[in-house]
């Protein structure tokens, strides 16, 4: 575990007291763990922002598994980026729906284009891509 060090922040009495609350809701105990997150969550974004940064993803999607030739698009799109697809997991939600986790390892700029080329693909219901760093 690395070294804490210690340090002392001005807010405003209302700002507390939102931030508390929502520390409260999402199960924080204490407000330095809840800081650290928030400070991790802003820099994960910040090296997002580098299109040539080495980053990690999860893209999570719904999509109707009966739309003609969907899975079968969706697995050519993966198998065309295969060097950034480091595993998928497929769960069968109802009838008609299928949710799948793509987990992804690359730059930036190559993670967004791959999730932007599935989730705008006809019959995805849904994705959302869920942006996590190698570094922080």
């Amino acid at each position: 575990m690395s070294q804490l060090t210690r340090t002392a922040l001005a807010i405003d009495r209302e700002l507390l007291e939102k931030f508390d609350g929502w520390m409260a809701g999402r199960g924080y105990t204490n407000r330095s763990e809840a800081v650290r997150d928030l400070i991790r969550s802003a820099l994960v974004e910040a090296e997002w922002e580098d299109p040539a940064a080495e980053v990690m993803a999860t893209l999570s999607i719904v999509y109707d598994h009966e739309r003609h030739e969907l899975a079968q698009q969706l697995t050519q799109l993966q198998h065309a980026d295969h060097h950034a697809i480091l595993c998928s997991q497929h769960v069968h939600i109802d009838d008609h729906n299928c949710l799948e986790a793509i987990i992804m390892q690359g730059t930036a700029a190559q993670l967004r284009r791959i999730a932007d080329a599935i989730t705008s693909t006809r019959g995805v219901r849904g994705g959302k891509l869920t942006l996590l760093s190698r570094s922080i």
